[in-house]
């Protein structure tokens, strides 16, 4: 395993959040009941896949000395949780509701 905070957090940290992302990215996907457009959940699975199944690759197959590190690639996730949480407060708000005595 190639994660090993002491000797180079900054790859470690990187491992990390790109699974963290990837796995967020997939569970966003993968939520029924939420409106979505196919083309935002396709987005986000495959970003997902991408992100979960690279961040696997460089924390358990990885033995070279550089890699690539997108700083970008996590604005990505940020906009697609950013988008589902606005579609699910927009559902919220659509739905009528109901008066308690």
């Amino acid at each position: 395993m190639n994660i090993d905070f002491g000797l180079d957090p900054e790859f470690s940290w990187y491992v990390v959040l790109l699974c963290v992302s990837g796995a967020a990215m997939l569970s966003i996907a993968a939520a029924k009941g939420f409106e979505q457009s196919d083309g935002a959940r396709v987005l986000s699975a495959l970003a997902g896949a991408g992100f979960l199944g690279y961040g696997l690759y460089l924390g358990f197959i990885f033995e070279g000395d550089s890699y690539w590190m997108f700083f970008q690639a996590f604005f990505l996730p940020v906009l697609l949780v950013v988008n589902f949480v606005r579609s699910v407060v927009a559902r919220r708000a659509e739905r009528p509701r109901v008066k308690r005595d």
